[in-house]
């Protein structure tokens, strides 16, 4: 596994990164009408719009360019894709470029589900699936 976050990577990282996006086209298109997208002269860019014909693949490598570029500091990715790649967010574990769950329009957000919610439980020495299952108690009385 090759190492990340080290402090030669820290000094390549510009001081105000870009914010990636994977998201369904609604998402993304919001996202692109508040500023954050981005084109470089080779045609690269900051995101990716997914719909039904979008291969996992695609996805995936679209996730791993954006979490290794220097130029990232954020990916953004709506929570029914993530679990499509949940393998590779769980091996991401560099503090940056920060992989945020955002929900979708389609899916209802799910935080037992969310990597970085799992972690603050964790370190607060809280058990997220026992709360999630307090959540869902409390909502059937």
């Amino acid at each position: 596994q090759e190492s990340r976050g080290t402090a030669m990577d820290e000094k390549k990282r510009p001081k105000e990164g870009l914010i990636a996006v994977i998201g369904d086209e609604d998402t993304v298109t919001g996202f692109l009408l508040a500023g954050v997208g981005q084109r470089d002269q080779r045609g690269n860019s900051n995101f990716l719009v997914v719909d039904q014909n979008t291969k996992r693949a695609k996805i995936s490598n679209a996730f791993k360019e954006f979490t290794t570029r220097n130029d990232v500091s954020i990916v953004l990715v709506t929570q029914d894709i993530a679990t499509d790649i949940r393998k590779e967010i769980d091996e991401h574990d560099a503090v940056i470029p920060t992989v945020l769950e955002i929900p979708s329009k389609a899916v209802k957000y799910d935080k037992s589900k969310d990597v970085i919610v799992r972690r603050v439980y964790r370190l607060l020495g809280k058990d997220l699936d026992e709360e999630v299952h307090k959540e869902k108690m409390k909502g059937r009385m």
